[in-house]
């Protein structure tokens, strides 16, 4: 083994094993100015000049503490921006959702969730706020219905929905339904709210100006189903009510996966976009979408070079900024335009295959890099740039640009959840996220949690793994719709 790789496996046991939690644990604290904490861990290769070369070239994927504060800054002023309905890259939508589960949940409730190819009906029964009973099934979405006709696509959903409740003999009872539509859409209320834009692989026609739950519904009653669409939300929104029916304390949701959004309860107060009866409402759910922070240039003096190859060639050019920092459909295209960029400037052996690295290559690099190996990773390089000779040297190059690149995204995704945290000022706040990336790369969750204390000393948090949000949470917040719908009724 080179003096590189057992220098690496010495530094990584040193700095990367869990950061700076792992040596307040053992009563070490990190003696560096507050704003080099954020820094990655250095490359260690033999050749010094070669190291050099290499992480100027990635200088602008390296963010400061100072950088992040700026971040923040901008961040909070557009996220006012959007509650105002001012000019934002935030939408800061009003969900209608007054209440988190305090427990009490009662009955049988459907839900639809629709936000890929597959789709799920669900149905979930809760006694005194515990889930006791869970029936899933999945259907799937053709080509042809997605690129067809709006009342086609719903026409199919409710067909679906009664294939479903006939299979269980339930389609004579009545029921209240949440509806997960993982799109951007303009809600009215709780339970209304109009397409903004297909994303994904939709495009389906006439659904503009159509309020998509109330479609629903008229398609579920033409099927002589007693169906009501108690709640339309999006996957974020579910996931903070899945998780805050698991943890109590819980207030933020965030997605970290394929995309990457946020919510949070926000006081009621603070809110401008109201469109039923709020006297009485305290918080309200607030969905941020901030994968399009930054489509109005506010972060543009973020973008390195590899951040605009990476947006030129995606399919929605200048558009979700911020989600192509930090989503896992992005990541492994940044992977290879920065190895591409270094194998330019002679410091890699090849530029890999287009297309041919995944978020998934940057995981693995990241879990070797953590584990002092390059074994697998050496392998995966041969696999990606054919023809090329790969060595342990190489490898190290690879796995310190996946680390700088999940390091940034570690840093960016965690100031908007400090900036959530400051805002909200309660005690202690759970953090319920759900995703590809939270999930599978293996250090991102620990490097959140190094960063989001850095930034917010103050606040108190945890993050909390949550687990399908847009399922049980959308059925869940039917349940909560119906038991306030029945406290109104007294």
């Amino acid at each position: 083994m080179s003096a590189a790789v057992e220098s690496q496996r010495a530094l990584n046991g040193r700095v990367n094993g869990h950061g700076a939690e792992a040596a307040r644990a053992n009563g070490h604290h990190d003696p560096r100015p507050w704003h080099q904490q954020f820094l990655p861990s250095q490359l260690r290769l033999d050749d010094k000049l070669r190291t050099q070369k290499v992480e100027a070239r990635l200088a602008d994927l390296v963010l400061s503490g100072d950088v992040l504060r700026r971040v923040g800054d901008v961040f909070e002023q557009e996220l006012e921006r959007g509650l105002q309905e001012k000019p934002s890259s935030l939408q800061m939508e009003n969900t209608y959702v007054p209440e988190l589960p305090d427990g009490t949940e009662e009955g049988v409730f459907l839900a639809l969730d629709l936000g890929g190819t597959n789709f799920r009906v669900l149905l979930l029964e809760l006694k005194a706020g515990q889930l006791v009973r869970q029936n899933v099934k999945q259907y799937h979405i053709s080509n042809a219905l997605r690129l067809g006709t709006g009342d086609e696509l719903f026409n199919y959903l409710a067909d679906c929905v009664q294939d479903f409740l006939q299979q269980l003999g339930m389609e004579d009872q009545e029921f209240s339904l949440g509806f997960t539509f993982s799109f951007p859409m303009k809600q009215h209320s709780i339970s209304s709210g109009e397409l903004i834009t297909w994303t994904k692989s939709f495009k389906c026609s006439g659904l503009e100006g159509v309020d998509v739950a109330a479609l629903l519904e008229r398609c579920l009653r033409a099927r002589r189903l007693r169906v009501t669409v108690r709640v339309l939300l999006n996957d974020t929104t579910g996931t903070l009510v899945a998780g805050a029916h698991m943890h109590r304390s819980v207030g933020i949701a965030v997605i970290l996966g394929t995309g990457s959004n946020g919510c949070y309860m926000e006081r009621a107060s603070r809110v401008r976009h109201w469109e039923a009866a709020h006297e009485s409402v305290r918080d309200v759910c607030v969905d941020v979408e901030w994968g399009a922070f930054g489509d109005n240039g506010c972060l543009d003096f973020l973008k390195s070079e590899f951040d605009r190859e990476v947006d030129a060639g995606s399919l929605l050019a200048t558009s979700f900024t911020f989600e192509k920092y930090i989503g896992g459909k992005y990541l492994g295209s940044l992977l290879t335009s920065a190895l591409s960029a270094l194998a330019r400037d002679g410091l890699f052996p090849a530029e890999p295959t287009p297309d041919a690295l995944q978020t998934a290559h940057l995981s693995l690099f990241e879990e070797e890099n953590c584990a002092g190996e390059v074994t697998r990773t050496v392998a995966a390089l041969r696999e990606v740039c054919p023809g090329a000779s790969i060595t342990a040297q190489d490898a190290l190059v690879a796995q310190h640009v996946a680390h700088v690149i999940s390091n940034r995204a570690a840093q960016l995704v965690s100031v908007c959840i400090s900036t959530l945290l400051r805002r909200m000022e309660r005690p202690h706040v759970g953090v319920a996220v759900d995703g590809s990336v939270f999930k599978h790369h293996p250090r991102i969750a620990s490097l959140m949690k190094k960063y989001i204390a850095l930034l917010a000393p103050q606040n108190s948090f945890e993050l909390l793994g949550a687990e399908d949000g847009s399922g049980k949470g959308s059925a869940l917040t039917a349940a909560i719709a119906a038991r306030l719908a029945a406290q109104y009724k007294r």
